[in-house]
Formats: C-alpha cells, structure tokens, sequence
C-alpha cells in the first residue's frame, strides 16, 4: 500500500510499505476513505520537532472495515467507521470517567496518511455510523477524529455554557471548531481572534460574533470592550505556543477559565491564574468521548466541520498538502487515497 513518510524537516513522501494485518484479536484493519494533515504534524514537518529516522505520519481517519481481530464485538467488515487519534479500551476506571485520551492499556498512533491503517483496541475506539454517509458528509465525519473533538474539549474544559462570552485564541481548523464548539453549547459572545479574510468567513459561519484580528494590546483593548470590561468568561487556547498562552490568560476575566488543547511549547504564569483566580483545564481530547454526540449532530446535518477543508488532494500530493498549511495556503487539506 502507499504511506505518507516523514523523513525529516520539509521532507514527507509517498512510499509504498506493506498492508497492515490484524496482529491482536482486539485489533481491526480498515480501508481509509479519508485522511489529512493536521497542523501537529507541522511541528515534525518545521523541524520544530525532532524527526531521527524515516517515520509514518497522520492520526486522523475515517473508513471502512476490511478485517476484526476474533475479539472485536462491535463492528464488522463492511462498516463506515470514525475514530479519535488516540485508541482506547473505553472500559477501564479511566475510560468510564470520561477520559479515554488517558486509558492505560491505550496510546497513540501514526501512520493514517495511508491506504489502510491498523486500529488497537478498535471496539474501544471506532464507532460505526449509521449507514454508508453520503460523500459530502465524509469531510465532516473525518473532521471529528481529531479537529472538531479538539475544539470541543477546549471548550467544555473551559466551561463554556450558555450565555457565556468565548474567546478562541487560534484561527486553524481547532480554534475554528472551537468556535462551532462554543455555539453549539450556547455561548453568546464569541470572539475569533483572527487576521486572515478565509479564516475569519469560516469563524464567522460558525457563529462567531465577533473577529479581532488585533494583538498585543489593542487586542487586550477590544476583547475587554466587547466582554464588559474584564474578559472573557471563557478562553480557548487553540495554538500551544507561549506567546498564545500568555494571551490566553489576559483575554480571561477574573474567576475565569481557560481550556489549553494547543500541543504545548512554554510555560503558563501560574502566580497571574492564582491572584486572579483563573483556572485552566485542558489536554489531549478524549475524543471517543464526544464522538457519538458528534456523529448524531454531523449525520442530522446540524453541524458542518468540514467546512475547515479547503483543499483536497490525492495522497500521491501529500508533499504539496504539508507545503500549503506551512505557508497558509490552506487551513487543513484533506487527503483522498
């Protein structure tokens, strides 16, 4: 079969490699109908991320199974399947409390930018849909193995609830499902902080409210002016980088909270969060967690994350699919095998 493999910075290529094979009985092997690239890839393909040999790479997927390991229960060949980038056995204390991005007998797993990709503990991590999806809601089916559940963790982890004021600091395809995330449990004030005209429609599609493309700040200035003066009663940090961590805890009103999903690059001021009473919640999503809410919401057609695709290429293209995210050509691409 054909894989996308990093090989170092600014070198990912297509190679052919050998089709994976059920090797436990909690295993299943399906055939992907769509991957993509998501912008945690970029920290390898920048080079800020260390890469010391040839390695597959891709963690979203949705497709169909082709085999079961004998002690998969829940799924059979022939299924339409969505799963989170991290497996679980969605049975152990942990799992049961909600927080299989943490299961002990799971983990994670590269390799989806492929033709067929083995899933562990696949009872644990695949849920079928309903029936074969119609082929305009396979990007939004594959948005929720990692971008939309993303979006949706930072804000429940930042307690977003109806009638709260948000702001989403990130405009890439999390901040931007952050922000859908955020309508759909009911906030009022949703602020995108956002430079970019394609990003901004998007945001704005999803519900947000308003668009400051400000920073520093002028940023400050114009999240307080439209948050009563104090802040934002709930913050998204969609980025991980310092600098967006920093912001994040400015943009939050006393009594506050912050949901942190941007994989982490620098430290957050914890003496500020303390004296003002902010708190800050967050982590790897639990996608499994959220998945049959979201797969019930995409199939009803009452939310659209696919929206955050706005090029697809075939995965012989996957070069071109990791050069247009580094340069913003793209907020995610989707990859057709």
């Amino acid at each position: 079969m054909r894989a996308a493999i990093i090989h170092g910075a600014h070198d990912v290529r297509v190679a052919e490699r050998p089709d994976p094979t059920v090797r436990e009985p909690t295993d299943a092997v399906i055939r992907t109908v769509a991957t993509c690239v998501c912008g945690s890839d970029l920290w390898r393909y920048r080079g800020l991320a260390p890469v010391p040999e040839p390695k597959p790479i891709g963690h979203e997927y949705v497709g169909v199974v082709e085999e079961i390991g004998d002690a998969v229960n829940t799924l059979k060949p022939g299924d339409f399947v969505v799963g989170g980038f991290l497996h679980s056995d969605n049975r152990c204390p942990v799992c049961r409390k909600g927080m299989q991005s943490a299961c002990p007998h799971g983990g994670g797993f590269d390799g989806c930018q492929a033709e067929r990709i083995r899933i562990p503990n696949a009872d644990g991590t695949l849920i079928a849909t309903p029936g074969r999806p119609d082929a305009d809601l396979v990007p939004s089916l594959l948005a929720l193995s990692d971008v939309m559940g993303t979006g949706w963790h930072a804000a429940v982890s930042a307690d977003v609830r109806p009638g709260s004021s948000v702001v989403v600091v990130g405009d890439g395809a999390v901040g931007l499902c952050g922000v859908l995330a955020s309508a759909q449990l009911g906030a009022t004030t949703i602020i995108a902080m956002s430079r970019h005209a394609d990003r901004q429609a998007v945001a704005t599609e999803f519900g947000a409210t308003h668009v400051v493309p400000e920073r520093g700040e002028d940023g400050l200035a114009r999240v307080r002016e439209l948050t009563e003066g104090i802040g934002a009663d709930a913050v998204l940090e969609c980025v991980g980088t310092e600098e967006a961590r920093l912001d994040a805890v400015e943009y939050t009103r006393p009594g506050g909270m912050i949901g942190v999903v941007g994989l982490p690059h620098g430290d957050l001021p914890t003496d500020r969060l303390f004296w003002s009473n902010k708190g800050i919640r967050g982590g790897p999503a639990p996608v499994r967690a959220y998945l049959p809410h979201l797969i019930d919401l995409v199939w009803a057609r009452q939310i659209d994350p696919g929206r955050v695709f706005d090029l697809t290429l075939p995965l012989s293209e996957v070069a071109e699919a990791y050069r247009a995210m580094d340069e913003r050509r793209a907020i995610k691409v989707l990859l057709q095998p």
